[in-house]
């Protein structure tokens, strides 16, 4: 899997350099950036407050809120000046992205109160790209970047929309910037950060489409796995979250996880929905471990920090799990995890109205 990194930050920054570094003799403050309130100068401080911002939480491990400072221009800067300053602030954003280690996170506000490496470096490109293009919209200037930089953007923060014709008109479409034929316009619109949850031996890491798809093709998502990993059940759940994502239909928080082992930050198996919540509030859990992993409880705990998750939201009334009749020592996981058996009339139920299979036993927890 090809993952976002500081090279990347460091290719968004430099493509924005060289447009707004042949505009710099414009007066930006002049001009309107493309469909902002802001003015052209404006809007490129921004970019540098946002890369030296994210550049700070994710070096100095910031956990719940901003590094308390703010950054200026000297007085009498220019327009070059200030694309110094993006360089600058572009460097230090790619510098942190390449020294944090795997799995750290720190604080960024939307919408689960963190961000780890790749989340930064994905946030800095998003706006570096989209706020040159506003710029070089205002002035009336050329600007596409590479569709790679655009297609990692969606990929990593924009799991929740549909991929498009080509990922550039889809993320200027997905951030209110552009249009596209057979969808409507876009007025409101968020990133989203992978969702992280912790557990006592291990953290439960969302798995985005990206590294899903790698792990549908047989590579590790990204995960450094133990021995024998990943399991058949984890490779199968990230092909339909991929086919999700491709319908429009994902929703990252009922996607799929990887359970990350404190101890050695290596994965141990997988867990997850089988889709969003339905009409009555019941969403449907599965999980597996590799082979060298069973026989700890990381089953049982993984299942209950998941389920009690769900449980804590009001759009989940119950989570169920369906088991073959033969497996018990999956039994035992759900069972030990606070669900129970359901009724007959239940699996009756289940088997007509929501197309369990023959076979399988049914099991409930409720809120």
């Amino acid at each position: 899997m090809r993952a976002i990194s500081g090279d990347d930050v460091t290719a968004a920054v430099a493509g924005c350099a060289a447009v707004l570094g042949a505009a710099a003799e414009r007066d930006w403050r002049a001009v309107r950036a493309g469909r902002l309130e802001w003015d052209c100068h404006t809007t490129a401080f921004h970019i540098a407050e946002d890369l030296v911002a994210y550049a700070a939480n994710l070096a100095g491990r910031a956990q719940d809120a901003y590094v308390p400072f703010d950054i200026t221009l000297d007085e009498g800067t220019d327009n070059a000046g200030l694309v110094h300053v993006i360089e600058t602030t572009g460097a230090l954003l790619a510098a942190a992205v390449r020294t944090a280690p795997p799995g750290v996170r720190a604080f960024h506000p939307y919408p689960f109160r963190s961000a780890d490496r790749e989340g930064f470096a994905a946030m800095g490109i998003a706006e570096v790209l989209l706020h040159t293009h506003d710029i070089a919209e205002g002035l009336g200037v050329a600007y596409e970047p590479s569709e790679q930089l655009a297609e990692s953007v969606l990929t990593w923060l924009f799991p929740h929309v549909q991929p498009g014709p080509a990922p550039w008109p889809t993320l200027l479409w997905a951030t209110g910037r552009g249009e596209l034929p057979g969808r409507a316009p876009v007025t409101e619109w968020r990133w989203r950060n992978n969702l992280v949850i912790p557990a006592e031996r291990f953290t439960l890491t969302g798995v985005r489409p990206a590294a899903a798809r790698d792990l549908r093709l047989g590579g590790d998502g990204g995960f450094e796995w133990i021995e024998g990993g990943p399991y058949e059940g984890t490779r199968e759940a990230s092909g339909f979250l991929v086919k999700a994502y491709e319908a429009g239909v994902h929703r990252p928080e009922f996607g799929v996880f990887a359970l990350v082992r404190h101890e050695d930050g290596r994965a141990i198996g997988g867990i997850g929905f089988h889709g969003a919540p339905d009409e009555e509030g019941r969403v449907e859990i599965g999980y597996d471990l590799v082979e060298g992993a069973r026989g700890q409880g990381y089953a049982t705990e993984a299942v209950r920090t998941l389920t009690e998750w769900a449980l804590a939201r009001d759009d989940v009334d119950t989570v169920i799990a369906t088991i073959e009749g033969a497996n018990l020592p999956s039994q035992r996981v759900v069972s030990r995890a606070g669900f129970t058996r359901a009724t007959l009339e239940e699996e009756r139920t289940a088997r007509e109205d929501h197309g369990m299979d023959d076979g399988l036993q049914l099991y409930i927890r409720r809120g």
